[in-house]
């Protein structure tokens, strides 16, 4: 099994003390993995992506403090929202920002077997197409990070399946917005692909992390890229 969901499962183990070495992946997993995308190669950019969207208002704030600072991003949707959400998908892609895959329903790759776990990435590319029939959807990104080996090895031949270079912890509850806020900018670098979420639960420290993250960046010279 990948082992890149290892975040999770050990904070939980052993707490807050190791949880700031685990927002960043290690090193060695990059090259343990090399058929997904860690980080990306510009020199000047920073990749936001958001998960488990859309969602009404929380997407629209989103949208609109990216647009605050010229910043385009990546938007990792769960099929059936897209359904219920279909005029919030036709927002983010008229700002500029990439649409993505993120299974029908949030699965767990782990749990599933391969051929359920395609048909949920199917799924969800039939309902981003319904909202975009002439656009081909690229990236693929599994929830939780739990993806096996077997299904990397399917899945890679239709998209690139994109992780993280840093995980801000948006929609741990146990974390405040400064937590996030140090998460990002301890650990961000050019290249960096961060995971925030566009979901209820992780809006409480979403709502005040994003517009820092955006300034502080912004300051240093960064451009916001879509993968």
């Amino acid at each position: 099994m990948l082992c890149s969901t290892f975040v999770g499962s050990i904070y939980r183990i052993a707490g807050m003390k190791l949880f700031k070495t685990l927002v960043k992946p290690p090193v060695w997993m990059r090259f343990l993995f090399p058929n997904v995308t860690w980080k990306k190669s510009n020199s000047n950019s920073i990749y936001l992506t958001f998960d488990d969207g859309p969602t009404p208002e929380i997407t629209d704030f989103v949208l609109q403090e990216l647009e605050n600072y010229n910043a385009k991003a990546t938007f990792f949707c769960i099929g059936k929202n897209v359904l219920e959400h279909p005029e919030i998908c036709a927002k983010v892609a008229a700002h500029g920002h990439t649409l993505a895959n993120h299974t029908m329903n949030h699965i767990k790759g782990w749990k599933v077997s391969t051929e359920i776990y395609l048909q949920e990435i199917e799924d969800c590319n039939e309902a981003l197409q319904k909202v975009f029939p002439n656009k081909k959807v690229n990236f693929f990104r599994p929830p939780y990070g739990k993806i096996s080996p077997s299904q990397i090895q399917k899945v890679s031949g239709e998209y690139e399946i994109v992780l993280w270079s840093v995980l801000s912890c948006d929609y741990d509850e146990s974390l405040n917005s400064n937590d996030v806020v140090e998460n990002v900018i301890q650990y961000a670098q050019s290249g960096s692909i961060i995971v925030f979420h566009d979901t209820t639960k992780a809006f409480p420290r979403l709502k005040a992390a994003l517009p820092k993250v955006l300034a502080h960046f912004s300051e240093k010279g960064f451009q916001f890229s879509t993968l």
